[in-house]
């Protein structure tokens, strides 16, 4: 007798039985489950009256016996009985006790597939059912095994801007080691990694032009040496925003920005991916724009054009990922009180904050809340998508 065993253990002449008396109380339960209450099963006169001379079980219910067989011993867990053929040789009588049997006689490994001899040998050795079944083992799910955190480590790039040095601070609140990438401002991201170190966090700053590999390349290298593999990417740096016509708009300036903001994060990609699929978790956060959400405003081409690629790209990632646990979202700002929308009058600004339901722009800690969400666990079912952080300027 076996009382399940793994399939790869199963032998061909594996056999396993039990032997069950049957009652009137079986053959009422039977009833009530199914339905039949045919009287050759529960009504003695009548069953007096056909050649059987007496009750005679439900056939159905002693081969129940061999799905309990199958689930609980041969194979046991995990066993689907996918078909049987039955011949049902003599009548079960109430009070019979019958031997229940089922034997291996064919294993097929690939599809862990068994074809089982069933039998049914009541109390005087006579055989009064036998058959044939397919029964399938189910692959069973490995049991997860308890895993230490990794360390969290995120790089920001455009770190010492704005909203970057906002996503730093929160991040850094929230326990990641961060990595600042900045590309000109070293006073300002040494600030940014004082300010982040003062409040009891944890930030490095690193100069890297993100349009160049090789500098992409050291900065990775130089993140995962010092804290481990980075397992969230924040892309959020842009070069600044120059206004302009489309009569005086070269392709130079559309791709400086398609170099920092696209290039940058494909490249940025390339390098961080590989580290988390080793750890079978990542976050790809994008910094995108209102401005690839709704009608950008005159003369942002080059600025909107690159936002709305670096949009796509995110989705694009999403789908080849996810598989692997990694999600692949963008944050999309409307326009938020910072540096970039310096050329901006101030009238302008007003009455854009004035058409805000919320009667007001964003804040860069509003963008950072968000970012934090997305890169957090509450978040991991979230990918290919773009939260919007606009007020409800634009809604979906």
């Amino acid at each position: 007798m076996i009382g399940g065993k793994p399939f790869e253990a199963i032998a061909i002449g594996d056999s396993a039985s039990l032997v069950k008396r049957i009652t009137e109380a079986d053959v009422a339960r039977f009833v009530e489950l199914t339905g039949d209450d045919n009287p050759l099963h529960v009504d003695r006169a009548y069953a007096e009256a056909t050649p059987f001379k007496d009750i005679v079980v439900h056939g159905l219910l002693g081969a129940s016996f061999i799905s309990t067989l199958i689930g609980t011993k041969l194979p046991g867990e995990g066993a689907l009985w996918v078909s049987q053929a039955f011949e049902f040789l003599l009548p079960v009588r109430l009070g019979d006790e019958l031997t229940i049997s089922v034997t291996v006689r064919a294993k097929h490994e690939r599809e862990r597939l068994l074809e089982l001899e069933t039998t049914i040998v009541n109390q005087a050795r006579q055989l009064v059912l036998s058959g044939q079944g397919k029964v399938k083992l189910l692959e069973p799910r490995p049991a997860a095994i308890p895993q230490a955190e990794p360390t969290r480590v995120a790089i920001v790039t455009g770190g010492a801007g704005g909203i970057g040095r906002a996503i730093c601070q929160r991040l850094a609140a929230d326990g990641f080691k961060v990595v600042l990438a900045y590309h000109t401002n070293q006073a300002r991201a040494g600030a940014v990694v004082a300010e982040i170190a003062e409040a009891g966090g944890t930030a490095l700053a690193l100069e890297a032009d993100v349009s160049s590999p090789d500098q992409v390349l050291a900065l990775v290298e130089a993140a995962t040496r010092r804290f481990g593999a980075v397992t969230t990417l924040v892309n959020n740096a842009s070069p600044r925003i120059a206004p302009g016509t489309f009569e005086a708009l070269a392709w130079s300036d559309v791709t400086q920005h398609l170099d920092v903001q696209l290039k940058g994060a494909f490249q940025l990609a390339k390098a961080v991916v590989p580290g988390m699929k080793a750890l079978g978790h990542g976050r790809i956060i994008n910094i995108t724009s209102q401005a690839s959400d709704a009608a950008p405003p005159p003369g942002w081409t080059a600025y909107a054009v690159a936002k709305s690629a670096l949009a796509t790209f995110a989705r694009s990632l999403a789908v080849e990922l996810g598989p692997h646990g990694i999600t692949v979202n963008n944050v999309s700002p409307g326009m938020t009180d910072t540096a970039l929308i310096g050329d901006i009058p101030e009238k302008a600004r007003l009455v854009v904050a004035r058409q805000t339901p919320t009667r007001r722009l964003a804040e860069p800690r509003d963008v950072a809340s968000a970012v934090a969400f997305l890169a957090s666990h509450e978040a991991a079912h979230i990918t290919g998508e773009t939260l919007r952080v606009n007020g409800g300027t634009v809604m979906a």
